[in-house]
């Protein structure tokens, strides 16, 4: 299984983010996948993510913000008008499915990208 993160780098305060994850080698039991972040200091905190039965779970902080949409295997995000405290590695993450059918990729991922570097400069 392989998470690869696209997108990042240095981006204006102000400006906008789209980072995009693509996923492969997943058998046929389906999986969620979603969003997490981590500034330097801090633990690695999940705020977005898409479920189960297709719908889209965001952190409180995130809900607005933050915009994620699912195509088959690709995750991706978009987040406007960036700032300093954006600054983070975004990491993508996925979850397998379970038989009952549910899903939840910021609670029980077991699977990591390796993670890509934002830089909001001012």
């Amino acid at each position: 299984v392989q998470l690869v993160e696209r997108g990042g780098g240095s981006v204006q305060a102000g400006g906008s983010l789209t980072l995009s994850c693509v996923a492969s080698g997943f058998s046929s039991r389906g999986y969620c996948m979603g969003w997490f972040r981590q500034v330097p200091g801090k633990e690695r905190e999940g705020f977005a993510g898409t479920l189960g039965d297709g719908g889209t779970l965001y952190a409180e902080s995130a809900k607005g913000p933050f915009t994620i949409d699912r195509y088959k295997d690709t995750l991706s995000m978009q987040k406007n008008s960036l700032k300093a405290e954006d600054n983070a590695a975004y990491i993508c993450a996925a979850a397998s499915q379970r038989v009952s059918g549910s899903c939840d990729p910021v609670f029980y991922a077991n699977y990591w990208g390796q993670g890509i570097q934002v830089t909001v400069s001012s």
